[in-house]
């Protein structure tokens, strides 16, 4: 359905959990190295329960590789230096989710170049400085879901 794509991710719970997301909406999961974990590592295991095995799961030596495979998918970059939210985008089945590490999101010059397909959730000021990950994911992948009106 869509494409969870994340960028150098940090945290082995997070990604667990995205693996879970796209099971449970039949999208796909890209990890773009370098990881701070190890695919092997007990959290991202305990975290997918035992559906790891199940996730269509791809990991990628860097972004320019992923791109170059994808290209034509349309990319969604989500950062908190974005001014459009995922409530004003259009989504489309095969689209690519793209969230950057946990400690630095993505890099500006990814989030200038994507333009208006830069994405924020919306929060109130001064509430927090961002959203856990794994939480940004499913808040975005499921609006995404929500305009393809599945027959789930």
């Amino acid at each position: 359905m869509f494409n969870i794509v994340l960028v150098e991710p940090e945290i082995p719970h997070n990604a667990g959990a995205a693996g879970r997301l796209a099971l449970a909406t039949g999208s796909a999961l890209h990890l773009i190295k370098p990881l701070g974990f190890s695919l092997d590592d007990k959290y991202v295991k305990r975290t997918g329960l035992d559906y790891w095995q199940d996730v269509d799961l791809h990991v990628w030596e860097s972004f320019q590789e992923f791109e170059a495979v994808m290209s034509g998918k349309r990319m969604w970059m989500l950062s908190t230096k974005a001014e459009k939210s995922p409530w004003q985008a259009q989504f489309s089945l095969g689209d690519c989710l793209v969230f950057g590490k946990e400690t630095k999101g993505l890099p500006k010059e990814m989030i200038i170049a994507a333009g208006d397909a830069a994405l924020k959730i919306p929060m109130v000021p001064g509430g927090t400085r961002s959203l856990n990950l794994s939480t940004a994911i499913a808040i975005v992948l499921y609006e995404a879901v929500r305009q393809q009106s599945p027959e789930w």
